[in-house]
């Protein structure tokens, strides 16, 4: 039976490769109530509001009906401060935020520019003579994976268990009803658990034999907010781990893939490396790492384009829809490197902006500054890529090319 609800629809498998017609169909139809009682929302200007509205609440405790929360917000192990509201999120985030970036360690990102560009070229240069490439095996993964490990203090040869508890965690991260999404669900916790009880003993052991890495300073931190407790030094950490490469995978390959459809953009990006930075941000617009955001929750009954949402209600903020909105974008569906005023929703907005975005930005533009040059005479192997399965963190699971025969 086919899905009846858009809700359905767009999180159903077949249509993870272009889910764009059912966000047109979204803003058409406005804020729609789905059989399950959680509300959609679709348009730029509903999206932002909500994003910026303090009645709006991340924390998954202020659902009226618990049973739609999901799995992986429960069990033992706290919620990452994303999945608070203030004051408990902005005190966690700041903690968070000391030791990663400014104003108090302002340099720790633009000091990995030339390591990040490095691992770069190291991995490009893997690809000499060879005919066929896997963009996410061979670069978008083990780039932002092994940053972020540096970043944290996680051991190399840790990485493997990493990736494996990591992929369960986002398969967990599924709206799809039935026994199947609920044993994703169930799997994606226990994987979530596992990293965080590896975390915790990993920062156990940095409290006497500390080094220059985030963990470090994390577990010694002594600043005003005062210290972490091991439950939320674990969920911080897993946090940063996961959100630290796995949205930057989705996003150097959603830019490798976008750029191959568009051979003109590819070169001009190659010849002139300094229009990089704007088209990032056009890619983050038009083909986001993020797609979803399943977790918010009126405090109160609240209007939203003369839809009543009543409090306690689910409510999903279809960001990539927002951000192919002809209302706030000319021309959406078209992708423009040059594009102006793109104020898109790549890292969401709010107070629960993603405070990792200058990492995720400066590694994807070295990384296709690099890859870039590479990808000369080769072609997609396969159109449209196979894609993983979260409809919540949207990206293809390989991106196979294969060198043009004759090139």
């Amino acid at each position: 039976m086919p899905p009846d609800t858009l809700l359905q629809r767009i999180t159903d498998y077949a249509n993870r490769a272009d889910p764009y017609p059912l966000y047109a169909e979204l803003r058409e139809n406005g804020v729609t109530r789905q059989t399950d009682g959680s509300y959609l929302v679709g348009s730029y200007e509903d999206i932002a509001a909500l994003l910026h509205d303090p009645r709006i609440s991340s924390d998954s405790r202020n659902r009226t009906d618990q049973d739609t929360v999901p799995l992986l917000r429960r069990g033992p192990q706290p919620a990452a401060f994303i999945g608070f509201d203030d004051p408990e999120h902005d005190r966690l985030r700041r903690i968070a935020m000391r030791p990663f970036g400014p104003p108090h360690s302002p340099g720790r990102i633009d000091a990995l520019r030339t390591d990040i560009a490095r691992i770069a070229d190291e991995l490009v240069g893997g690809f000499r003579d060879r005919d066929r490439i896997d963009v996410v095996e061979d670069f978008a993964y083990p780039l932002p994976v092994t940053v972020i490990c540096r970043l944290l203090g996680v051991p190399h040869e840790d990485v493997p268990r990493i990736r494996g508890w990591t992929n369960d965690v986002v398969a967990g991260l599924d709206l799809r009803p039935g026994k199947d999404g609920d044993d994703r669900a169930a799997k994606g916790l226990e994987a979530r658990q596992a990293m965080g009880m590896y975390l915790g003993d990993l920062a156990d052991r940095r409290r006497d034999d500390p080094s220059d890495d985030m963990l470090s300073a994390l577990v010694h931190d002594s600043g005003p907010d005062g210290h972490l407790t091991r439950g939320e030094l674990m969920a911080t950490a897993t946090l940063l781990l996961i959100a630290g490469h796995e949205t930057t995978v989705n996003l150097i390959t959603n830019g490798a893939l976008t750029l191959l459809r568009h051979p003109g953009a590819l070169r001009q990006l190659r010849d002139d490396p300094g229009l990089m930075p704007g088209a990032v941000e056009e890619l983050l617009r038009y083909e986001p790492p993020v797609h979803l955001l399943p977790q918010r929750t009126p405090l109160a009954d609240v209007e939203v384009s003369e839809v009543t949402v009543p409090k306690g209600a689910p409510l999903i903020l279809v960001l990539a829809s927002g951000n192919r909105d002809p209302l706030r974008f000319d021309e959406p569906d078209r992708f423009d490197p040059a594009r102006e005023d793109n104020q898109h929703f790549g890292f969401g907005g709010g107070v629960h902006n993603c405070f990792g975005a200058p990492l995720a930005r400066l590694e994807t533009q070295l990384a296709l500054r690099a890859l870039l040059p590479r990808l000369e005479g080769f072609q997609l192997a396969e159109e449209p890529p196979p894609y993983r399965s979260s409809p919540i963190l949207r990206g293809p699971r390989h991106l196979r090319i294969e060198r043009v025969p004759g090139s």
